[in-house]
């Protein structure tokens, strides 16, 4: 990519989350992330070339030398911060503009520094073999959230290691007006190893309100609901789309059944690729990772009867669900337990403000990496003991809100595979790619608001599911928005235009 040369019709508005905006390039297989700022922060909105350089070498350096460690080399793609002609920028900015969704458009793109995150698009396969066939790679993004139950001795509400924290974070969001209603999606249920479609079935059709994200085939929107009347309409509208790539040219299956057949293919590829264990042979038996007992069952799923009745809970070992529920798990002492040692940090750092060893704002190296792997099992009163705390829980918290994207497309029967990216040979053929988004680190200053935000949501689900208890205080009741501050855990499930 010729820095100096840069033509703002050579690229494409691609997507955005709450604090960037992606373009990608209409040849090549690359992508740009450009910051996004509010109109309202001046602050941020006037960085210097330098300084959001330096934000975005951050974030690039963040998930090179600790991220990729803990998530595995296959998975994580770090990038690399490039400075590009502020001209390109601002006029890519005025032509972006027209496609944005009106509910991003809250914040405006830095046009200021010219600088962004260049990425290889996760949403086409490096070696693809689809074009023979004229089909182009689906590609899918989902948002899993925390697997995990806490179960560390400072928790002080028994509620907490029954009820995961997505699924009261519901009760929070419908009561503020977020979401119109509840969830059937539970995140233990994906994380939990037992082979089931119920996760995916929530998370692909619009059971679960959160979904209504764009689905996207080669640049086409093909699935966008709109409300609950729509859902059979608009899954019959995706299903006629997806049918070439799962259901033979000259099949007799036709309406309502055909449709739930594509579906359930889909899923199969899905759960498929989620639970293929890269490092192990398809001939031999994937090993496997065994959940803590306690931590696999949220009460609130549907599943939960059914997930205790089974009773095997455990996931393909090099997995990228086993992997990112390890790098979760990090946070072992939940933000109670961790509490009192940020507050020793924030003491050392008043006692000894040029203190630059703990690497709160980094470098992330591989000294930071160290740190989050090396912390002492128990707290000897060290500041060393209450840094490697904090840095664990910033990387689970990195971790509980990381996107997985999984691009698939499929082979005719002569195409050479690679056995370990090849899934379901026994039916129509598919290669396909995992890749983890979203591994920005999280701020360090933050850990207060998600102190106060855990409160919240705990109190807001008692409250919901107990009403004689009154914890919540007036302020809570009378503008729960107040409470949402940068916490988004939606939980989505986009396609992507590739």
């Amino acid at each position: 990519m010729e820095l100096d040369k840069m033509d703002e019709n050579d690229w494409k508005y691609h997507g955005e989350g709450n604090k960037s905006l992606v373009v990608s390039h209409v040849q090549h297989a690359r992508v740009l992330r450009l910051l996004k700022y509010s109109t309202e922060d001046d602050e941020n909105s006037h960085k210097t070339t330098e300084q959001a350089f330096r934000h975005i070498q951050n974030i690039v350096d963040y998930s090179k030398n600790v991220m990729k460690p803990l998530l595995g080399e296959k998975f994580v793609h770090n990038g690399e911060a490039v400075k590009l002609p502020i001209d390109f920028v601002r006029q890519l900015s005025l032509k972006v503009q027209r496609e944005r969704p009106e509910s991003r458009c809250d914040k405006v793109m830095d046009t200021f520094s010219g600088c962004a995150l260049c990425l290889p698009n996760l949403t086409q396969l490096s070696s693809c073999c689809c074009f023979g066939q004229h089909r182009p790679p689906l590609c899918i993004e989902i948002k899993p959230k925390c697997g995990f139950l806490p179960s560390s001795r400072h928790v002080t509400k028994e509620i907490k290691s029954k009820v995961c924290r997505f699924c009261m974070h519901q009760h929070f969001k419908v009561t503020s007006g977020k979401w119109k209603r509840l969830s059937r999606y539970c995140p233990l249920d994906l994380f939990s190893g037992y082979v089931t479609t119920h996760p995916f079935w929530v998370l692909i059709t619009a059971e679960s309100h959160f979904n209504g994200g764009l689905k996207w085939k080669g640049g086409e929107c093909i699935y966008s609901c709109k409300d609950d009347a729509d859902v059979l309409q608009d899954l019959d509208e995706l299903a006629q789309h997806l049918r070439p790539y799962f259901l033979p040219s000259g099949s007799l299956i036709n309406g309502h059944q055909a449709s739930k057949v594509v579906l359930n293919e889909l899923i199969q590829v899905l759960m498929s690729a989620l639970l293929s264990s890269w490092d192990c042979p398809r001939t031999v038996e994937p090993r496997k990772t065994h959940l803590p007992e306690g931590r696999v069952t949220c009460e609130a799923s549907i599943l939960h009867r059914d997930l205790l009745w089974n009773g095997n809970h455990c996931l393909p070992k090099d997995c990228v669900l086993a992997k990112i529920l390890g790098t979760q798990m990090h946070d072992n002492l939940d933000i109670e337990g961790l509490n009192p040692l940020f507050r020793r940090v924030e003491q050392h750092l008043q006692d000894f403000p040029k203190e630059s060893r703990l690497q709160i704002d980094g470098p992330y190296d591989e000294s930071f990496l160290e740190k989050v792997q090396n912390c002492p099992a128990e707290d000897d009163g060290s500041i060393e003991y209450a840094v490697g705390k904090v840095h664990q829980y910033r990387v689970a918290m990195t971790a509980k809100d990381c996107s997985i994207m999984i691009a698939i497309a499929p082979c005719g029967e002569d195409d050479g595979l690679d056995q370990n990216l090849e899934i379901q040979p026994a039916k129509p053929r598919f290669s396909y790619s995992v890749s983890i988004l979203d591994l920005d680190p999280k701020p360090y200053d933050s850990i207060p608001h998600q102190s106060r935000l855990d409160a919240k949501i705990l109190n807001y689900y008692l409250r919901s599911t107990q009403p004689n208890h009154q914890e919540v205080d007036n302020l809570e009741l009378t503008n729960p928005g107040l409470f949402l501050g940068r916490d988004r855990e939606d939980c989505t499930l986009v396609f992507h235009p590739v």
